[in-house]
């Protein structure tokens, strides 16, 4: 875990000790999301110098355990980031603290002279651009990262009915809305924002992932394995979204002995995929890992990294594997497309096609050799997708909104809606 310090003096953009620094909001449902998927963004908005504060669930509905969020709030404390306990659910239908989480964050936003404030997941998203709508009055610039839209090529007709016509509202409240996938982009496209931007999602830590022949070994007898087992591995939440029940029947119709599934998660599912390993037999060849803080070693030991994922954005997992050098099987959607090619950096299935699955993991099994220019050519197309990539363009993004004074984001508010909602500003960008 990588740990947010605050820079001496902080940072470059604030070398006058008389200059008010900037105050910058970060917002999130759940503070899991911010510790996972926001501590560059943190960590660039104190190098600019800005006074960060932070608002999120630190309560529940967290993918982490309790541990690591109070860990997380402790170190968000030390560096001197204000922070602030906002009950946004995870479930549109607890109306009961949507409203708690609406009036909470618009007192915040009210009270406080925000300079930027960046939000993101689709109901600590809405609340928050809601919330602050006054505020962008007085030039409070706001941003907005969907970490992959509810809405998209293949999603069910409900999923177009309730999420998109709100996504497209609230872009009218939106300065700057970040998208981290093609498909994502060319929708935003057509939205109300002020600027939209592509992303490559958080990026990942290349340096982080090495192979280690000694730790393989050890890792793999930790866990009861042998010498000649297939391991495959999946990380993620436990849920419906993650699908890793195909695998799981997968495995079963494979029906190889040998074959290990490592599932490394927390999630409502656990029980479900016990139950049903027991059912197919396999509960021996099925190892539940809970969570884990160790991911880049645990994937030393995989010998195919499956993904069967229904929904994605642009997932940071598959990224990691990529990085580890893990040969890939992976469901056939938006997000993972933008990763995997199918029989160029792995094999890509439909995301319910059990006996698809079963066969490109075979497949795999049977063909090490030629899995491993699927590793090569991986690890060569994830190099587009490091930290240092995605931090040089989140900067970018930072900067435009921290460097450009009230009153004239304002001006520009006000020539936007006198030409129609028609942007004269062209300055929409893939960073």
């Amino acid at each position: 875990m990588n740990i947010i310090t605050r820079p001496d003096a902080y940072g470059r953009a604030h070398s006058d000790k008389h200059e008010e620094r900037k105050k910058v909001l970060l917002i999130a449902s759940v503070a899991s999301m911010l510790d996972l998927f926001n501590r560059e963004n943190i960590r660039i908005l104190l190098e600019y110098g800005c006074q960060v504060e932070v608002a999120a669930n630190f309560s529940f509905g967290n993918i982490t355990n309790t541990q690591r969020v109070e860990t997380f709030r402790k170190e968000l404390l030390h560096a001197g980031i204000s922070v602030y306990d906002i009950p946004i659910p995870r479930r549109a239908a607890d109306l009961s603290n949507i409203v708690r989480s609406y009036r909470m964050l618009k007192k915040l936003c009210e009270n406080n002279s925000y300079q930027l404030i960046h939000t993101q997941s689709p109901i600590g998203g809405a609340l928050s651009r809601l919330a602050a709508k006054n505020t962008r009055k007085k030039g409070t610039a706001v941003i907005y990262t969907a970490h992959g839209f509810h809405f998209y090529k293949g999603a069910p007709l409900i999923n177009w009915l309730l999420f998109y016509p709100v996504e497209w509202y609230l872009s009218a409240y939106t300065d700057g809305l970040i998208t981290i996938n093609a498909e994502d982009y060319r929708r935003a496209e057509l939205f109300c924002a002020g600027r939209v931007y592509r992303v490559p999602g958080i990026g990942v830590q290349l340096s982080d992932f090495y192979p280690d022949v000694n730790s393989r070994k050890k890792l793999r007898r930790k866990f009861g394995f042998g010498e000649h087992d297939f391991v495959v591995m999946s990380v993620g939440q436990l849920s419906e979204r993650k699908n890793q029940e195909v695998i799981i029947r997968a495995i079963a119709k494979l029906n190889r002995k040998n074959i290990r599934y490592v599932i490394v998660g927390l999630g409502e599912k656990e029980r479900m995929y016990r139950k049903l390993s027991v059912r197919l037999g396999i509960e021996r060849n099925v190892c539940l890992t809970g969570y884990r803080d160790d991911v880049a070693k645990l994937l030393q030991m995989a010998d195919c990294f499956a993904f069967p994922s229904l929904q994605e954005g642009l997932p940071v997992a598959l990224m990691e594997a990529m990085a580890a050098g893990v040969p890939i099987v992976c469901s056939r959607i938006r997000g993972n497309r933008d990763l995997i090619r199918n029989k160029k950096e792995g094999r890509t299935v439909q995301a319910d096609d059990v006996q698809g699955f079963a066969e490109a993991i075979g497949w795999m099994m049977d063909h090490p050799n030629l899995a491993e220019a699927y590793k090569r050519a991986a690890k060569k197309r994830v190099e587009a997708y490091a930290t240092e990539q995605v931090n040089k363009k989140m900067r970018r993004i930072y900067t435009q909104y921290l460097q450009t004074e009230a009153d004239e984001r304002i001006n520009r508010k006000q020539l936007w809606r006198n030409t129609s909602g028609k942007s004269t500003d062209n300055s929409g960008a893939i960073l």
